[in-house]
């Protein structure tokens, strides 16, 4: 499942240089996350890394992206070509 930055993103840019998939760009008036790169970091380590640093704690699962382990594991290769 991709993660969702909620309207409660402060534009801290924190998150941004966080992702090793670079998902996370800034939008209009929020970051947005890229459900087609955001792998919640699977195969990278072992937690996002985007949610470990958000101050306050605004990146939850996108219910619209649902995905399995073996889903993101997939998408992280096509994505790194590993």
């Amino acid at each position: 499942m991709a993660l969702l930055i909620t309207d409660e993103c402060i534009n801290c840019d924190v998150c941004e240089p966080a992702c090793p998939n670079e998902a996370i760009s800034e939008g209009d008036d929020i970051y947005v996350i890229d459900p087609d790169l955001c792998t919640e970091c699977v195969g990278h380590f072992d937690e996002p890394q985007c949610v470990v640093i958000c101050p306050v704690d605004c990146i939850p699962k996108d219910p619209n992206h649902v995905e399995t382990e073996n889903d993101l594991l997939a998408k992280y290769k096509r994505i790194t070509g590993q």
